[in-house]
């Protein structure tokens, strides 16, 4: 039996070094295969000369491929990778459409042998097996299932992501162990912590918490949720805000997936009545990267959440996360101030805390002392001292703030402001010299200078205090590759021109709509990006807030002074063609 290729490179890549016809590449030294992709690699400009070379020594050091070594070192991502691979080797990629819903020839391929090396049929047809594989370098299992089928075998190339995900779903695993007897809501004895350990140990358990792990990581999600149900578990990634299911598992495996991600996260696996919360740092793909771990009993078991911290992937660059110049140059004006509070408000999700961050990263220098209190700590800065509230020992932000006065800092960062003894200590700071950045939760920036005057803070301090205030939501980036124009981009532009001044200055619109392709997951929207409204605390708002005014009255005041609403920065991204207007009415909750 033969196996054919998919044919048909182009033009642009026959031009660049190429590999041999697959069926010929095992006949090919190793070093002439690494020099030759090696080559290709640097022509396409997916890898640069001294990440090669690194890779290159990594490789003969380790016995790896040179292709792994550059996923592990975190040196090209592994879509990229594979894409790339694919044009080396003339192969397609693996395309949405070509993912059965049903294993293929289930009556033939075992789930076991699927798993263990890594190919999975895709399609069979008369005379043929589409096979979608992870290594294309590897023979043995395509020959086998050619001579098992009987049918020419074509491949496609999966990224070790993908093909988890798939696989994961056409054949799940089960248990070796029946684990379903450990109930939940009553003591656990010690039979049963030890059994859950032993199934938490398992390889199999290990491998599907580490391919969830990876995964979500590759996808870049903020979020893993694993949800028990009463005849499932059900794994989903909050992408650029929005949840999406990705994985459905058998019931039996939940008490052993909640024991893995416990143990992960140094928890105590018999405590299944109560919250737990803890973190991990691993490496996935050759980068560390940290998680925060959330656990809650349900009625079917306890709920994780695992949110990602992934600080390579984080820009701490105000233009990076979507800022307008206008708000920039203001930005660095409020953080030159030399006291003074200056607030990040909005909801759980709003991006708040990157904003502080890339402002602490603005300000920090060998010339100031920073501190921050946070709860958590989400990512870890040089230069800056920063503090984990402890409760349970008494280490609250009221505590942790105290202490910080006495040890002459500059600038301090309060992860939120919840309470008024919390709020008065950072007045205190701020009066004292000190300048004081933290959030709030509230639904724009007039609305922040009543919450806090609510709460119990004299309007007076507040006047002389506060010197800013920042409002901001996310909204998902159209996708670059897929975007497409708007249909009815003169009727949009015509009522944008209407409800937003100067939005014609910023040229011709470029209204556009989602559409979806495999770079984007087929969803249409790729990141996000930052709207925000900034209110300057100047001599007539602070007369509004001794006046005690209501919020739409300092609203109303500040948008004479040229304030701009997040919604009018949100319909210029539309102008611009970068998000849609259904996406900025939902975070600004006009629609």
């Amino acid at each position: 039996m033969i196996v054919t290729l998919q044919s048909g490179a182009s033009a642009e890549s026959a031009r660049a070094p190429r590999a041999a016809p697959l069926h010929s590449v095992h006949e090919i030294d190793r070093a002439e295969l690494l020099q030759r992709f090696g080559a290709f690699l640097l022509a396409e400009n997916v890898v640069d000369r001294m990440s090669l070379d690194r890779a290159g020594r990594a490789a003969q050091t380790t016995g790896d491929r040179l292709d792994t070594v550059l996923t592990k070192l975190g040196l090209v991502s592994e879509m990229d990778l594979v894409a790339a691979l694919a044009k080396f080797l003339a192969l397609g990629l693996v395309r949405p459409d070509e993912v059965p819903i049903e294993p293929v020839l289930p009556e033939l391929v075992e789930a076991e042998f699927v798993r263990h090396n890594r190919v999975l049929p895709l399609q069979s047809t008369v005379g043929r097996l589409i096979l979608g594989v992870t290594d294309p370098f590897n023979h043995d299992p395509v020959r086998a299932l050619a001579f098992l089928t009987g049918l020419s075998v074509e491949m496609r190339l999966f990224t070790a992501a993908d093909f988890d995900q798939v696989c994961g779903a056409l054949y799940p695993i089960r248990s070796s162990h029946d684990a379903t007897h450990v109930v939940v809501g009553v003591e656990a004895n010690e039979a049963d912590v030890q059994r859950l350990r032993d199934l938490a140990s398992e390889a199999p358990i290990i491998r599907l918490v580490n391919q969830i792990i990876a995964n979500a990581v590759e996808a870049r999600a903020s979020d893993i949720h694993i949800e028990p149900n009463v005849d499932q578990v059900l794994v989903r990634y909050r992408i650029d805000g929005v949840l999406r299911s990705v994985q459905v598992l058998a019931a039996d495996l939940r008490p052993a997936i909640t024991s893995r991600v416990k143990i992960m996260s140094k928890l105590d696996i018999a405590e299944r009545r109560l919250p737990q919360d803890g973190r991990i740092k691993i490496a996935v793909r050759g980068i560390d990267i940290d998680f925060r771990v959330s656990t809650i009993p349900t009625a079917f078991g306890e709920s994780v959440v695992l949110r990602v911290l992934d600080r390579n992937r984080v820009s701490l660059d105000f233009a990076e996360l979507g800022f307008s110049d206008e708000h920039i140059a203001t930005l660095h004006a409020l953080l030159q101030q030399p006291n003074g509070i200056i607030l990040v408000t909005g909801p759980t999700g709003s991006g708040k805390t990157t904003t502080l961050y890339t402002a602490l990263k603005a300000l920090n220098n060998t010339e100031r002392k920073i501190f921050s209190v946070e709860d958590p700590i989400e990512y870890q800065m040089s230069g800056i001292n920063q503090v984990q509230v402890q409760s349970e020992i008494g280490l609250t932000f009221p505590h942790a703030l105290r202490s910080m006065l006495r040890q002459d800092p500059d600038i301090i960062m309060i992860g939120e402001i919840r309470d008024l003894e919390t709020a008065r200590i950072a007045i205190q700071a701020s009066l004292t010299g000190h300048l004081v950045l933290s959030t709030l939760h509230t639904n724009n920036a007039a609305s922040a200078i009543t919450r806090l005057i609510d709460i119990g803070v004299e309007n007076y301090l507040l006047a002389s205090t506060l010197k800013g205030v920042i409002a901001q939501r996310l909204v998902r980036k159209l996708c670059r590759r897929c975007s497409c124009g708007h249909p009815q981009v003169s009727y949009w532009a015509e009522s944008f021109e209407r409800s937003v001044t100067q939005v014609r200055a910023l040229g011709e619109p470029d209204v556009r709509q989602p559409q979806g392709c495999a770079d984007c997951g087929q969803v249409g929207f790729s990141g996000r990006s930052t709207i925000a409204e900034m209110l300057v605390v100047d001599d007539e708002c602070q007369s509004l807030i001794l006046a005690k005014a209501a919020d739409t009255a300092i609203e109303r005041a500040a948008r004479e002074r040229g304030m701009q609403s997040m919604y009018e920065m949100g319909v210029r991204k539309v102008w611009r063609g970068e998000t849609t207007i259904d996406e900025v009415l939902r975070a600004t909750r006009m629609g």
